[in-house]
C-alpha cells in the first residue's frame, strides 16, 4: 500500500519534534490520521520498535497536549508486508482550542490544518474556536493569556474579607473545570486589555479639552481610579433661595457611582475599545460599547428587568457589595434626580449604550443664559417638546419659543413634526 499527504492524512518517517504540533491541527479542524514508518515516497518502511513508539506518542498525548485529548485519540499498530505502521488517529475535539502545553492558547502552541500543511493560528481564529467551544458569552470563554496575576484584585477581596484563593475563582467562574482562567478572570488581572478613558471639556462640546486621563489594569482598579476622578470633578456649589443657602454637588453621587458601575459590568468585553466618560460643563456621559441584551427593550430596563450580559463578572460585583443582584442601578440613577427638573438620558444603540447625566446646578439656577439652559436640555434628554421647555425655565410660552428660535437660527437644533406634537433636537 501506497500512501499519500491530504488535508487529513500526514505522514511521518518516525516521531519528532512536531508529532504533537500534528495532532493538535487535527483536533483543532476536522480531524484526521497521522501514520509512523512512512517514507517521503509514501512507502511503508516501518518502525523497529512499535511499542516503544505508540508509549511515546500516548505519553506526548497525555502531557504534552492541553486540554486532555485522550478520549479523542486512538492508537494502532498496522503490518503492511511485514513491517510495522502506527496509525494515530484523531477526532475533531470539543474543546478547541487544543495547544501545547508549554506553549499556551498563543499562535505558536496553536496549530490548525491547512491544505496537507499544519500552520499556527492566528488569534482571531483562537478566539473563534473558544467561543464555538464555550459558548458566545465572553465572560465565560477560557482567556488566551493564561499568564494572569491579581496583585490589585488580592487586595481588593483582601480589604472585602471575601477569600480569593484557587477554590474561590472556581466557585467564582474565574477557572473552568480544567483549570483553565476565563475571561473574568482577565477582567479582575492586573493584565486586563480593556481600560477606561476619561476625557473633561470646556464648555458642552468637544472644541477644547481641559484634561485626559486613561485608567488600566484591572477593572476594580480601574472602577477605583474612575470614580476618584469623578470625585474630584464633582464640584461643590451653592444656590440661594432668599435668604436660605443650599449647598449640593454638580451630580448625585450615587448616580456617577451606579452610571460607573453599570459602564463596566454590562459592557460588551468582546468589543477592544475602551469605556468612555466625557465631562463637560453641564453633563457627564458615560460611554460603554454594546448596546442592550438582545430581546430587552428601555421600557423592560425601566421596569426594572435584568438580563445581565455578563453574569459571572456580575456575580463577581455582587459578591464584593458593589451591585444589586437585580437590575435596580438604572432604577436608582433615575430616582437620584428625582428632587430636580432635569432628568437623565439613557440612549441605546446597536452597538453602545449612553447615560447622560445632567448637572445640578444647571437646572436649578445658574448664570447661564435661557438659549443655553435650552440647549444643554436637549444635549442632555435628546430631544424636548416646548412644554418641557417652560417647565425648566419656569417661563411661558413666548419666552421658550425665543430661546429655541435662537437656536434654530444658529442651526443648533432641528424641529421635528407639526402642530402639538412638535419636537426639538440636535442637528447631526
Amino acid at each position: 500500500m501506497r500512501y499519500e499527504e491530504s488535508y487529513t492524512v500526514e505522514l511521518k518517517q518516525e516521531v519528532n519534534a512536531d508529532f504533537k504540533k500534528e495532532i493538535i491541527a487535527f483536533a483543532n479542524s476536522d480531524g484526521g490520521e497521522i501514520f509512523v514508518g512512512v517514507d517521503r515516497n509514501g512507502g511503508a518502511a516501518g518502525v523497529t520498535d512499535a511499542e516503544k513508539v505508540m508509549e511515546q506518542i500516548g505519553n506526548m498525548i497525555r502531557d504534552g497536549i492541553k486540554p486532555d485529548l485522550s478520549a479523542y485519540t486512538s492508537i494502532s499498530a498496522l503490518n503492511e508486508n511485514g513491517r510495522t505502521v502506527i496509525r494515530v488517529n484523531v477526532l475533531r475535539g470539543t474543546k478547541r482550542p487544543y495547544h501545547l502545553t508549554d506553549k499556551g492558547l498563543k499562535p505558536n502552541g496553536v496549530f490548525i490544518r491547512h491544505g496537507v500543511s499544519s500552520v499556527p493560528a492566528t488569534d482571531e481564529m483562537i478566539c473563534e474556536m473558544l467561543r464555538e467551544s464555550d459558548g458566545v458569552t465572553f465572560d465565560r470563554s477560557r482567556c488566551i493569556n493564561q499568564e494572569l496575576t491579581f496583585i490589585y484584585a488580592d487586595q481588593y477581596f483582601a480589604a472585602a474579607h471575601i477569600p480569593f484563593g484557587a477554590d474561590n475563582k472556581k466557585t467564582l467562574k474565574l477557572l473552568d473545570a480544567d483549570g483553565y482562567y476565563t475571561n473574568t478572570a482577565l477582567l479582575l488581572s492586573d493584565q486586563c486589555e480593556h481600560s477606561i478613558k476619561c476625557a473633561v471639556y470646556e464648555g458642552t462640546g468637544k472644541t477644547k479639552f481641559k484634561m485626559r486621563k486613561e485608567f488600566s489594569g484591572s477593572v476594580l482598579k480601574q472602577m477605583d481610579e474612575a470614580y476618584d476622578f469623578l470625585s474630584l470633578n464633582n464640584n461643590l456649589n451653592s444656590t440661594i433661595d432668599g435668604l436660605k443657602r443650599t449647598d449640593h454637588p454638580d451630580y448625585p453621587p450615587y448616580a456617577l457611582r451606579e452610571a460607573l458601575l453599570n459602564a463596566i459590568v454590562h459592557r460588551d468585553y468582546d468589543y477592544s475599545g475602551s469605556t468612555l466618560i466625557n465631562i463637560y460643563d453641564d453633563r457627564v456621559e458615560f460611554i460603554s460599547l454594546g448596546g442592550l441584551v438582545k430581546g430587552l427593550t428601555m421600557e423592560d430596563v425601566m421596569g426594572g428587568v435584568s438580563q445581565s450580559r455578563n453574569s459571572v463578572l456580575a456575580n463577581v460585583f455582587y459578591r464584593l457589595e458593589l451591585i444589586e443582584s437585580y437590575g435596580t442601578g438604572i432604577q436608582r440613577i433615575v430616582e437620584s434626580y428625582s428632587e430636580y427638573p432635569g432628568k437623565p438620558a439613557l440612549r441605546p444603540a446597536p452597538a453602545s449604550f449612553v447615560v447622560v447625566l445632567p448637572k445640578i446646578i444647571t437646572m436649578i439656577g445658574s448664570n447661564m443664559s435661557d438659549t443655553d439652559k435650552v440647549y444643554s436640555m436637549i444635549t442632555q434628554r435628546g430631544e424636548v417638546s416646548r412644554r418641557e421647555v417652560e417647565a425648566v425655565l419656569g417661563c411661558s410660552k413666548f419666552p421658550a419659543i425665543r430661546a429655541l428660535n435662537e437656536l434654530l437660527a444658529q442651526n443648533k437644533i432641528v424641529r421635528i413634526g407639526s402642530g402639538p406634537a412638535v419636537r426639538y433636537r440636535l442637528s447631526k
